[in-house]
């Protein structure tokens, strides 16, 4: 077979962490003592029995699982933080209805009650709030769990923290993955650069894991892969587009965190870019309503103008959604009187969606050009909201809201990473799609009684829940929201066509990018590491590749009364 020495691709590999200060101390420093180093400094060698690129909630979940079952792991991350969604892109968690009980596996339960628990630990709650079982410190209206980013990273690293100790595992942050070693269809070897130092290391296993919010490894192993927007005539799915196109792909968001000081002044100095983006109108089909910087939005399931509130006080908006309320972290209210002068709020929100340029298959100068200009909407969305927007009173803007660089890990109050919604995805054994999830699209191609539960795979190795929730994309479409029904996930989605050792665990699996649209969100996206972790675990116990496990009766029942033991449920409750 052919051998491919280390290709190096120019492809996306950009972060906001150049940008931002280090928080956590690098690893750099005490490489030469990690167990399996070897060669000089500068350029070492790492071998494990399974390489995870990326920290986020699919490469944590991927960790824990091997590390649980004796494997040694190594798993780097690009930023300060792991985390991924939940940390390093400040999204408090967007889940299913059912979340507390079932719909999620039993370590990702376990996560939720461990948040909960750092808060009632750490924080001067009130009597009230402390007693409280579903404590929800922000009490955002976007989840019953809406944390700090920060409490997210701690509670993470609590988990890693006995094995990182015991030497199973090896955390390399600030680190990005620069090559590939390749040979025929099976990844050798891969090669990660410290983005504080220059340092490398040269990352051996058996197996390796993409958990990368884009899907990095994917063009640096040859694995084949699609992205954006697939055809109607491709898929056959209801709402997928009559062209199909690559570079069509979901509006990216730079979270950013504020507070809110009654009687201050923090308003910033007027962007750059101010005019422009005061001026932006989406081009998107069916037209946006007007202005994005406004108060009303395409509502996202009728596409019809509606007008949101902001308050930041905290004051009910009518019948309108106060949008202040809607990603809050902090309610002060949870609180010791005092100890919060204010609540702090996330912004992720209609109104700085990025939708001029895409982030996937870019150098990594395009890469930080784009996000830059998503930061400049940012301070404009923000000087916006403290000049100009409408407050009850008759008057205009809020300038007692303040950027909180200290919640999110930067000195400019952004994010340390975009908000991905879309990433490459694999050319998986099998493919998700609208038919098989999506209730409109089930009731044409199956039947009225088809379309009252989702397609019931025989591989299934966990389970999930929400909207094909798609927001408005670079290619001009507006909001893509229909219903969806409890869906299942196909081990054949985890599986690549060709390549035999690596695996993806974070958005980069077989859908489309309409199916994308639910299973991109956090407990889905952990459910798929920890299935895979467990998947590698079987494979190197029994001596079988991936795919032998789905084609053989026998290893998928075996493999599934397996993961099923470890609190991964494969079918929703009748």
């Amino acid at each position: 077979m052919k051998r491919r020495s280390f290709l190096k691709y120019t492809g996306i590999t950009g972060s906001m962490a150049a940008s931002a200060p280090l928080l956590l101390s690098s690893v750099d420093s005490r490489a030469a003592a990690q167990p399996g180093l070897s060669g000089s400094i500068g350029q070492q060698e790492i071998s494990a029995d399974l390489v995870i690129a990326g920290g986020g909630m699919g490469g944590c979940a991927c960790a824990l699982a091997a590390l649980k079952n004796g494997l040694r792991v190594v798993m780097t991350e690009e930023t300060v933080w792991i985390g991924g969604q939940l940390t390093q892109q400040g999204v408090p968690p967007d889940e299913h209805r059912w979340i507390e009980t079932h719909g999620a596996t039993r370590s990702y339960r376990e996560l939720r009650s461990a948040l909960r628990s750092y808060y009632t630990r750490n924080y001067p709650l009130t009597p009230e709030a402390g007693a409280r079982k579903d404590l929800n410190p922000g009490n955002g209206a976007v989840s019953r769990l809406c944390i700090e980013p920060r409490a997210g990273v701690a509670v993470l690293l609590e988990m890693l923290a006995p094995y990182q100790s015991s030497g199973m595992l090896t955390l390399l942050t600030e680190t990005k993955i620069s090559k590939a070693e390749t040979d025929g269809d099976k990844v050798r070897a891969l090669e990660a650069v410290s983005r504080r130092t220059g340092d490398k290391w040269v990352l051996n296993a058996p197996y390796f894991v993409d958990a990368t919010e884009l899907g990095d490894l994917l063009p640096f192993t040859g694995t084949e892969y699609v992205k954006g927007a697939e055809s109607r005539q491709e898929t056959g799915e209801l709402h997928a587009p009559e062209k199909g196109n690559p570079e069509n792909q979901q509006a990216f968001t730079l979270c950013f965190a504020m507070d809110y000081q009654p009687g201050m002044d923090y308003t910033i100095e007027r962007p750059v870019r101010y005019d422009f983006w005061r001026s932006y109108v989406p081009k998107l089909t069916p037209p946006w309503p007007g202005r994005l910087l406004d108060l009303t939005y395409s509502k996202p399931d009728t596409l019809q103008p509606r007008t949101l509130g902001f308050n930041p006080e905290g004051v009910p908006t009518g019948d309108t959604l106060n949008l202040w309320n809607y990603r809050r972290i902090i309610d002060r209210k949870n609180f010791t009187p005092g100890f919060f002068n204010g609540d702090i709020t996330i912004v992720n929100w209609p109104q700085n969606d990025y939708l001029e340029g895409n982030l996937i298959d870019v150098d990594e100068e395009q890469f930080r050009k784009t996000v830059d200009e998503a930061r400049e909407l940012n301070l404009s969305l923000l000087y916006w909201l403290q000049t100009e927007v409408p407050r009850p009173d008759g008057g205009n803007g809020w300038p007692g809201l303040r950027l909180r660089g200290d919640v999110m890990g930067s000195h400019d109050g952004m994010a340390l990473y975009p908000y991905i919604r879309e990433s490459r995805r694999i050319k998986a054994l099998f493919t998700v799609l609208e038919e098989h999830v999506g209730v409109e699209n089930r009731k044409l191609v199956k039947g009225e009684e088809a379309a009252k539960k989702a397609e019931d795979y025989f591989d299934s190795v966990g389970v999930g829940f929400y909207y094909l929730d798609l927001h408005p994309s670079t290619g001009g479409d507006n909001y893509i929201d229909t219903p969806s029904l409890p869906f299942q996930i196909p081990l054949g989605a985890l599986i690549p066509q060709r390549i035999k050792n690596l695996l993806p665990a974070n958005k980069n699996i077989g859908t489309t990018h309409i199916t994308n649209g639910c299973y991109r969100l956090h407990p889905v996206e952990w459910n798929i590491g920890e299935s895979v972790g467990l998947l590698v675990v079987y494979a190197l116990k029994y001596g079988v590749r991936p795919v032998e496990v789905r084609e053989s009766a026998n290893h998928l029942r075996q493999f599934q009364r397996m993961i099923t033991s470890f609190g991964v449920e494969t079918k929703w409750p009748e």
